[in-house]
C-alpha cells in the first residue's frame, strides 16, 4: 500500500489497470505563504498532504474501476507480501542482534581468558619474583654462616698457633734446662771418675796384668791340648791301614762321582738337544719333535698316520725335466729302502720356479723327513756359526728316516773362498760345512737351491751328484699351472660349502689358455698369485662376483708388474756389463733367460762346470778327503782354472784370450 501513502515519492507505482495519472505538482515552498522566516513551526510544518490527496483520489478512481475488487486483492497480496518481506528482514536483525550477542560474548569470553592468562602470568611472575627473593635470602644466609664458619675457623687456627708457639717454646725450655743439667752431671762424673783413677791407678794396673798373664797361660793350654788330640788321631789314622784305604777311595770315589755327573749332564743335554730339538738354522722340519708335538697335536697325527705321496703331486714341469726328477724321486726311495748311499743334488733356476716345493715333495715319497735351512741365516751367527753348523749335521744323523737337508739360497754361505770377500767366520762355517759332507751319507741327502750356482766355491761342485735346472715354464705348463690355480683359487672357493664367492659365467678354458700366451716369461709363483689376486678381487666387489673383466684387470697388472721387474734386472745387467771388458769377437752372454746374472768376471770355464760330474763316473768309492785336503785342491785347481786378471793403463780388466773360450783336448762341453 506503499503507493496509496506516497511512500515512494520518486517513482510511485499504479496499480494494474488504472490509467497513468500526472505527476503531482512540486510542494510549496519552504518558507510558507506569508514569508515570514522568523515565525516558529510547529509539528505539523514539515506534514505533506499531497500523498493523502493522491490517496483520494486513487480511491476514487478504484472504485469507478471494473477490476477494483482485483486490484483491491492484488494491492492485499502485495501488502502481505510487503508485512512478509518486512517480517523477514526482522528475523534477520533479531539473527543479526543474536550474532551480534554472541560474538559479544565470545568477545567477552576472550577477554576474561586473556584476562584470566595475564592473572596467570601476573602470579607466575609474583611467584618467581618472591621465589627469587627467597634464594638470594637464603644464599645472603649461606654466605653470612659461611663468613661467620671461617671468621670461627681463623680464630681456632689462631688459638692453636698460639698454643703450639707456646707448647713448643716451653718444650725448648725444658729441654735447655735438661741439657744444662747433663752437662753439669757429665762434668761432675768426669771429675769424679779421673779423681778415682788417679787415686787408683797401681791397683788398675795390677788388675790389667793379672788379666794379661791368665790368657797367655789359657791360649797355651788350648795350643798344647788341640796339638796333642791332632797327633794322636793322625797316629792313629796311619797305624791303621784299612781306615786308610776306605778314605783314599772314598774321596776318589767323590771326585769320579763329581767329575762324571759334570760331564754326564752335558752329553745328556747334547743327546737330548740333537734327538728331540731343533737347530736353530732349521726354519722348517717335518721330523717329529717334542716341542712342535705338544704345539700342533693334531698336524702331528696327520703326519704320523700320512702315506708316501706323488713326488710330482702339484708340481707343474717340463716333460723332459718331470721325467728327470721322477726317476730322482724314484732313485732316492730306493735308496732309502735299500739303506744305500743318498745322492746330493743341485736345483738350480730363477726364483719361482718349483725348487723347495719339489724338494719338499721328494722328502714325501720317499718317506724321509725333510729340513729346510737358508744360506742367509748363518752369515748372521757369526762365530757361533761352525758350531750350529756341527749341530744341524748331528742332528740330521740322528732321524731314523733318513733326512732330506734343503739348503735354499746356498750361495748366500758358499762361496768361492780365493775370489770372494767373506769374513773369517763364514769361511771357517764353509770349512765345517765341506768336512761334513766330504763323503756321501746313508743318514741325509743333501739338496741345494741357487739362482747364482756359478758362485759356489769349487769344492761344493765336487760334492754335487746331479745337477738339475728348473727353468721358466713353457707354453704348455703356463697353461697347466693357470687351471691349476684356477681351480684351486677360483672354481673350489665358488663351488665349496659356504660359497662366498661367485664366478661369472664364460668359457673358463679359453679363458685359461689365453692367459697362458699372456703370463709369457713369469715363473709358477708369480702365476700362482695371480690366482691369488683373482681370488682377492672376488672378495673385495660388492656382489662377491669375479667376472671376466676382472681376471683380464689382474692379469694387466701383473704384466706390466712383471715387465718392470725385467726393466730391473736389465738395468743392473747394463751397471754390471759397462764395469767389465767387451767379450770377443762371437762371443754370447748365456744364462739370461735363466733369471740369474753370469759377470764375465767370474763366468766358470766349461771344465770346471762339467769335471765334478764326470769324476763321480771314475771316482772309486771309499775315497776320502779330510777339510784341508779339499781346501787345498780348491784353491789349487781354481787357481789352475781362472788365471790372473790385470789391469790395463785406463784400469780396465783384460781377460785372457783362453778364458771363454772352449777346451782344445776335445773334452766334451
Amino acid at each position: 500500500m506503499s503507493w496509496l501513502f506516497g511512500l515512494n515519492k520518486g517513482q510511485p507505482e499504479v496499480p494494474p489497470g488504472l490509467p497513468a495519472q500526472p505527476p503531482p505538482p512540486p510542494p510549496p515552498p519552504a518558507g510558507g505563504s506569508s514569508g515570514g522566516g522568523d515565525k516558529p513551526k510547529d509539528k505539523w510544518s514539515n506534514f505533506d498532504p499531497t500523498g493523502l490527496e493522491r490517496a483520494a483520489q486513487a480511491a476514487k478512481e478504484l472504485d469507478k474501476s471494473r477490476n477494483a475488487k482485483e486490484a483491491l486483492d492484488l494491492a492485499r497480496m502485495q501488502e502481505q507480501t510487503t508485512q512478509m518481506e518486512h517480517q523477514s528482514k526482522m528475523k534477520e536483525y533479531e539473527a543479526a542482534v543474536e550474532q551480534l550477542k554472541g560474538d559479544q560474548i565470545r568477545v567477552q569470553g576472550e577477554e576474561r581468558r586473556k584476562t584470566l592468562n595475564e592473572e596467570t602470568k601476573q602470579h607466575q611472575a609474583r611467584a618467581q619474583y618472591q621465589d627469587k627473593l627467597a634464594r638470594q635470602r637464603y644464599e645472603d644466609q649461606l654466605r653470612q654462616q659461611q663468613a661467620l664458619n671461617e671468621e670461627n675457623l681463623r680464630r681456632q687456627e689462631e688459638s692453636v698457633q698460639k698454643q703450639e708457639a707456646m707448647r713448643k717454646a716451653t718444650i725448648e725450655h725444658e729441654m735447655e734446662l735438661r741439657h744444662k743439667n747433663e752437662m753439669l752431671r757429665i762434668e761432675a762424673e768426669s771429675k769424679a771418675r779421673g779423681r778415682v783413677e788417679r787415686e787408683n791407678a797401681d791397683i788398675i794396673r795390677e788388675q790389667i796384668r793379672l788379666k794379661a798373664a791368665e790368657h797367655r797361660q789359657t791360649v797355651l793350654e788350648s795350643i798344647k791340648t788341640a796339638g796333642a788330640v791332632f797327633g794322636e788321631g793322625f797316629r792313629a789314622f796311619v797305624s791303621d791301614w784299612d781306615k786308610v784305604t776306605a778314605t783314599v777311595a772314598g774321596l776318589t770315589l767323590l771326585a769320579v762321582g763329581v767329575y762324571s755327573a759334570r760331564n754326564a749332564t752335558g752329553v745328556a743335554g747334547r743327546y737330548i738337544e740333537a734327538r728331540l730339538g731343533k737347530p736353530s738354522l732349521v726354519r722348517e722340519t717335518s721330523r717329529f719333535t717334542v716341542g712342535e708335538a705338544i704345539k700342533h697335536p693334531v698336524k702331528t697325527a696327520k703326519r704320523l698316520k700320512s702315506k708316501p705321496q706323488d713326488a710330482l703331486e702339484g708340481v707343474v714341469l717340463n716333460p723332459s725335466l718331470e721325467e728327470r726328477v721322477r726317476d730322482v724321486a724314484i732313485a732316492t726311495r730306493n735308496t732309502r729302502q735299500n739303506n744305500g748311499l743318498y745322492r746330493n743334488i743341485l736345483m738350480y733356476g730363477p726364483p719361482g720356479t718349483g725348487k723347495t716345493l719339489f724338494a719338499k715333495k721328494l722328502a714325501m715319497h720317499s718317506g724321509m723327513d725333510y729340513a729346510i735351512m737358508t744360506g742367509g741365516d748363518v752369515a748372521p751367527m757369526g762365530r757361533d756359526g761352525v758350531t750350529a753348523m756341527h749341530k744341524v749335521f748331528d742332528w740330521a744323523n740322528t732321524s731314523r728316516r733318513g733326512l732330506l737337508l734343503f739348503v735354499d739360497e746356498a750361495d748366500a754361505f758358499l762361496r768361492k773362498r780365493s775370489t770372494e770377500k767373506i769374513s773369517e767366520d763364514l769361511r771357517a762355517t764353509l770349512n765345517a760345512f765341506l768336512y761334513r759332507t766330504g763323503e756321501q751319507s746313508n743318514k741325509f741327502m743333501l739338496v741345494l737351491a741357487s739362482n747364482q750356482p756359478e758362485q759356489f766355491d769349487w769344492a761344493i761342485n765336487d760334492r754335487i751328484d746331479e745337477i738339475v735346472n728348473f727353468a721358466l715354464p713353457g707354453p704348455e705348463e703356463r697353461e697347466r699351472l693357470v687351471r691349476l690355480y684356477f681351480d684351486k683359487y677360483v672354481l673350489e672357493p665358488a663351488t665349496g660349502g659356504r660359497q662366498r664367492m661367485k664366478l661369472a659365467q664364460f668359457d673358463y678354458g679359453k679363458k685359461c689358455s689365453e692367459i697362458a700366451k699372456r703370463t709369457e716369461g713369469m715363473s709358477g709363483r708369480e702365476i700362482s698369485k695371480l690366482g691369488v689376486a683373482w681370488q682377492a678381487a672376488a672378495y673385495s666387489s660388492e656382489d662377491g662376483v669375479l667376472t671376466e673383466a676382472m681376471i683380464d684387470a689382474r692379469v694387466d697388472d701383473a704384466v706390466k708388474q712383471h715387465i718392470q721387474k725385467m726393466d730391473w734386472l736389465h738395468a743392473e745387467d747394463d751397471a754390471q756389463t759397462k764395469t767389465l771388458t767387451p767379450p770377443l769377437a762371437g762371443a754370447t752372454a748365456t744364462g739370461g733367460k735363466m733369471g740369474f746374472n753370469l759377470p764375465l768376471s767370474e763366468a766358470p770355464q766349461a771344465e770346471e762346470v762339467i769335471a765334478p760330474v764326470l769324476e763321480i763316473n771314475t771316482k772309486q768309492e771309499g775315497e776320502s778327503a779330510t777339510a784341508s785336503q779339499d781346501c787345498e785342491a780348491a784353491t789349487t785347481a781354481e787357481s789352475l782354472a781362472q788365471p790372473a786378471a790385470s789391469t790395463d793403463g785406463e784400469g780396465k780388466v783384460e781377460k785372457d784370450d783362453k778364458t771363454g773360450s772352449p777346451p782344445k783336448d776335445g773334452t766334451p762341453v
